[in-house]
C-alpha cells in the first residue's frame, strides 16, 4: 500500500469531521475532537470503502485516485463523526 493515499485520507478526514461538526452542531465535539474523530474516520473510512473496490485504497496517483481517496477519507471523517456524536449526546441525557 501505497503511504501517500492513506495520508491524503487521514487529512481529508480531519476536515471532513470538522465540516460535519460545523453543520451538525449538536454533535459537534470541539475542533480539536472533530479532527481527531475525523482523522480515524478517514483512515477507516478510506480502507474500507478501498477494499469494496469503491476507492480510497486504490493507491493511485492519477487526478482520479487522488479525488477517491479525498472523497473516501472526507465521507468517512463526517460519518464516525456523526455516530460519535450521536453516542455523546446519548450518554449526555
Amino acid at each position: 500500500m501505497d503511504l501517500l493515499p492513506l495520508i491524503i485520507q487521514l487529512i481529508s478526514g480531519a476536515v471532513g469531521g470538522n465540516l460535519a461538526g460545523g453543520i451538525l452542531k449538536n454533535f459537534s465535539l470541539g475542533t480539536l475532537w472533530n479532527s481527531v474523530v475525523g482523522i480515524l474516520g478517514g483512515g477507516i473510512g478510506g480502507q474500507l470503502l478501498g477494499m469494496l473496490g469503491l476507492g480510497g485504497g486504490g493507491g493511485g496517483m492519477d487526478l482520479a485516485g487522488i479525488l477517491s481517496s479525498v472523497a473516501a477519507g472526507g465521507a468517512g471523517g463526517g460519518v464516525l463523526l456523526g455516530i460519535v456524536g450521536m453516542i455523546k449526546k446519548a450518554m449526555g441525557k
